[in-house]
């Protein structure tokens, strides 16, 4: 039987996953450094134009909540022009993404825009 100190952890555990999820409107679960998202919606855009990510260039990223990652498995390229007025670079566009984070970047597996 679990102690009780576990069993009162249990509740606050599942609050803060309720408002994980809740936050990114879909499943998102796992620990900060491994998260794993099932078509969560996130904001994208250019990680070191409008996310304060460090790096060169511009490279596409999603955030959840305060959080950033740059994204593998599609480019800033990818989806038009960065550039553009609604680009990347110069706007936040929602999107909707499955993945993993590894190494502290989101390895998507699918990566839809939605307007």
């Amino acid at each position: 039987m679990p102690s009780s100190a576990a069993r009162r952890c249990v509740p606050v555990l599942l609050l803060l996953s309720a408002m994980l999820v809740g936050c990114a409107g879909a499943p998102v679960s796992g620990p900060r450094d491994a998260l794993v998202f099932e078509d969560a919606f996130v904001q994208a855009a250019c990680g070191q134009c409008q996310f304060g990510l460090e790096g060169d260039g511009c490279d596409l990223a999603v955030r959840l909540g305060d959080r950033a990652w740059f994204v593998d498995g599609t480019a800033i390229d990818d989806h038009g022009d960065a550039h553009a007025d609604d680009g990347f670079c110069n706007a936040v566009r929602r999107a909707r993404v499955s993945g993993r984070v590894v190494d502290g970047r989101l390895v998507v597996t699918s990566f839809e825009l939605v307007d």
